[in-house]
């Protein structure tokens, strides 16, 4: 397989006064096109941190990432911003939904950062609407839906536009035990089609859908199966 991911001594700190607070240390760590890989390891391990530095969402770290074979590290934070929303859709643990926005409009958004045509935004979300049975709640707001129900279309909009990676965080945590099934099962079809994903996860049952684990400990791989 193709290297998609390459990171080389990548670390995350934060400084208070002299005080320096390492959440990543010296991350070396590839992901080959097509793969499902999971990162566990205990509260504080710095799981998400990585995920987020993986999502061009963090961009206080130091180190070296190449994506596609593009150098992100020396790339300005507008750079980032567009390869993120051409290329990467995230489940995040808290939902991130837009208040303001419809549970259609938040589906669509993606799709407006890739120029999707109007009309088929419309068929698009209409056919996630129908897949994640949530026709009924296309024009109610977040404010308005459980947690599950947010957590839902938090997938839904992740993986609407068929992004080439895909970083889910604790992205069944929120769901029964059934509606976690289904998305696990969801995220097997995608990787089945060439998705790469990445999932950080504390469930040895979510793990067990990847191709390889990962583990974090205080900021360090210290394994990988």
């Amino acid at each position: 397989m193709t290297t998609l991911i390459r990171l080389a001594d990548v670390e995350r700190f934060y400084q208070a006064g002299p005080t320096r607070t390492y959440v990543l240390r010296r991350v070396n760590l590839e992901i080959r096109q097509g793969e499902f890989l999971t990162i566990m390891g205990p509260s504080g391990a710095g799981k998400s941190t990585l995920l987020s530095i993986l999502g061009m969402l963090d961009s206080s770290w130091t180190g070296e990432y190449h994506f596609l074979d593009e150098a992100v590290h020396p790339l300005p934070q507008k750079k980032r911003v567009e390869l993120n929303k051409r290329y990467i859709g995230f489940v995040f643990q808290k939902y991130h939904l837009i208040d303001d926005l419809t549970v259609y409009e938040n589906l669509e958004i993606p799709l407006s950062y890739r120029d999707v045509k109007s009309k088929e935004r419309a068929a698009i979300v209409a056919e996630t609407l129908d897949r994640f049975q949530m026709v009924g709640k296309k024009d109610l707001y977040p404010s308005q839906l459980s947690g599950g129900q947010q957590q839902l279309v938090g997938v839904a909009r992740a993986v609407i536009a068929s992004p080439q990676l895909l970083l889910a965080d604790e992205p069944t945590g929120n769901l029964h035990s059934a509606q976690g099934e289904e998305i696990m099962e969801l995220f097997s079809r995608l990787n089945g089609q060439g998705t790469t994903i990445v999932q950080v996860t504390h469930s040895e049952r979510n793990a067990s859908y990847g191709h390889r684990t990962i583990q974090l400990r205080d900021g360090w791989i210290v394994g990988s199966e």
